[in-house]
């Protein structure tokens, strides 16, 4: 069907259409295309159109564009417009006169066309209101008046929109296809019963959508108030609330060495790591109740697992239990084994014999021993700390740990790549320029001018010391004694040892003590200066000289001081 409900032929489409059964005029057969000029003879007056307000919008154009109206008996257009029966010019759809006018009709006649023309127009309207309405119209849209140019740039927010069709509803909430039940649903002519039940059909639909929208509305928001209340809660125990924690004493042993350096919070850290508390939060925690927790040092505990963290600072604030050895910081390996001895009641000098014996099991580094001149191979590798030693410990046990924390701390400041920056020869030269750093420094805050003494009296040509160290400390280790009265330098240049630094050029065949971690690093990364010499003279003092008039200046100004002194 078209699209107005007329048939392919000339007769009307439907019974009720009160043109149907009728005949055209002239016995039915189509009438004749007249275009413009005189008639032959008068046709009579055209039946009027029984649906004025639906005329036809794409007919055929006429000899001058203008388009045809639309007539109900012929839907494709075939006929020509009908002829002035007046002989006056026909018009097309929109008045257009047709190309060929013949004459231009008199007075009266225009009178009579126009007379024709009311009553035409009376009959119209008469039928018009007699006639039944078609079912459906299609909507008519006014024209909407062009917006004014604007020359600005942009479009101009202000014009009016162009109609556009509703949007549809997201895809989340609706069916992905629509059936043919949906479109016709939105046909208003489907106001029957059909179209009811379709309606029916369809609020069905949208309340089932409505329910799944606010169900996945409803989970959302179930998982969002679930997120913020898991986190909230997180949030909230871990600034407000107490830490995990452990119940009692524990059980079980388990040794713990905690690093030089190491705050309170690194060594919970630590201590949750080995299994003994359940959070390092807890043993701080702890530590802020008990204010005796601030002396706790560095060192090997033994400790047990599973503790609370008061419980774990109980037991490494108390000594007993703790059973500490403290070595201080530039002892050397002899007074290391005298210390032992006391702790394990041994008899004086079996540590030392362990030592001796055992020195290749106890876990020196590669680098280490690397001279046949070394009087103790374990000399600068029982570092410094504190180490939890039981009654029961053997020596060789004890020796272990403090290789084993050596080894660590060594490792952590890579003696053997930074002896290849300073131009050493191995690890073991650096670790004894450390030793010597320690022995000759007597504050720690002159450690890295110190170290940097050591490594310009190592320079062959050096006019000053001509390569010779020159150091008191090493003279005292080479006869295992510990004095400022060595002699005068004329007797040490004599004195016969491979540590004497008066007498032997560059660095002894190793350490001389077991140095900490101050001086460790002041001896790979020393101060800059040309200094040769150095006193010091008071705790806060200490004069270094890069020559040695400026160098005995220096020792009356120390002279002075200590006579004042005493």
């Amino acid at each position: 069907m078209t699209e107005y409900g007329r048939g392919y032929g000339s007769e009307p489409w439907h019974p009720e259409d009160p043109l149907y059964g009728e005949q055209a005029p002239h016995g039915g057969q189509a009438q004749q295309p007249q275009w413009g000029g005189p008639q032959s003879a008068p046709h009579p007056p055209q039946q009027p159109d029984p649906y004025p307000q639906q005329q036809y919008q794409g007919g055929w154009e006429g000899p001058q564009g203008g388009q045809l109206p639309y007539d109900p008996y012929d839907p494709y257009g075939q006929q020509h417009p009908p002829a002035d029966p007046y002989g006056g010019v026909s018009h097309d759809y929109y008045g257009t006169p047709d190309a060929y006018p013949q004459q231009q009709p008199d007075p009266l006649h225009q009178q009579a066309h126009q007379a024709q023309q009311a009553q035409q127009a009376h009959q119209a309207q008469q039928m018009q209101q007699t006639q039944p309405q078609p079912l459906y119209q299609p909507p008519q849209h006014p024209q909407q008046p062009e917006p004014p140019y604007d020359e600005g740039p942009g479009d101009d927010w202000r014009a009016a929109p162009e109609p556009r069709e509703p949007e549809r509803e997201h895809a989340f909430f609706a069916d992905r296809e629509e059936d043919d039940d949906d479109r016709d649903d939105r046909d208003p002519r489907g106001a029957g019963r059909g179209g009811r039940e379709r309606r029916g059909k369809k609020n069905k639909k949208n309340k089932r959508r409505s329910g799944r929208a606010c169900l996945v509305v409803a989970l959302l928001f179930v998982g969002a108030t679930g997120t913020v209340g898991y986190f909230g809660y997180d949030f909230i125990m871990s600034h407000f609330g107490s830490a995990p924690d452990y119940a009692g004493e524990g059980s079980g042993a388990i040794q713990i060495d905690i690093p030089d350096g190491s705050p309170l919070s690194e060594m919970g850290q630590i201590l949750q790591e080995k299994g003994v508390i359940k959070s390092a939060g807890a043993f701080t925690e702890a530590a802020g109740e008990n204010k005796k927790a601030q002396s706790l040092q560095p060192g090997t505990y033994s400790l047990r697992k599973k503790m609370s963290g008061a419980a774990a600072i109980e037991l490494m604030l108390d000594p007993k239990s703790r059973n500490g050895l403290t070595i201080r910081e530039g002892l050397r390996s002899t007074e290391v084994y005298k210390l032992i001895d006391t702790k394990l009641h041994l008899k004086a000098g079996t540590t030392k014999g362990v030592a001796k014996s055992e020195a290749k099991n106890l876990g020196l580094p590669s680098w280490a021993n690397d001279s046949s001149k070394i009087k103790d191979p374990l000399e600068g590798f029982l570092y410094p700390s504190t180490y939890s030693v039981g009654d029961k410990a053997k020596p060789a046990a004890v020796l272990k740990q403090m290789v084993a924390r050596a080894n660590q701390v060594y490792q952590r400041y890579d003696l053997e790549g930074n002896a290849r920056k300073l131009h050493l020869s191995s690890p073991m030269q650096l670790l004894t320029v450390a030793s010597l750093t320690q022995a000759e420094g007597k504050y720690k805050h002159d450690f890295v001018k110190v170290a940097r003494v050591v490594y310009n009296r190592l320079k062959p040509n050096n006019t000053e010391t001509y390569g010779l160290l020159d150091f008191d400390s090493t003279v005292n280790y080479a006869k295992s004694q510990s004095t400022l009265d060595t002699g005068s330098v004329d007797n040490l240049r004599n004195f016969n040892d491979p540590y004497n630094t008066y007498k032997f050029k560059g660095l002894p065949p190793g350490p001389i003590g077991n140095p900490g971690e101050v001086a460790l690093k002041s001896a790979i990364d020393p101060a800059k200066g040309n200094w040769y010499y150095f006193v010091s003279i008071s705790p806060d003092k200490t004069l270094f000289a890069e020559t040695n008039e400026q160098h005995e200046r220096n020792r009356r100004i120390y002279e002075k001081e200590h006579e004042k002194a005493r």
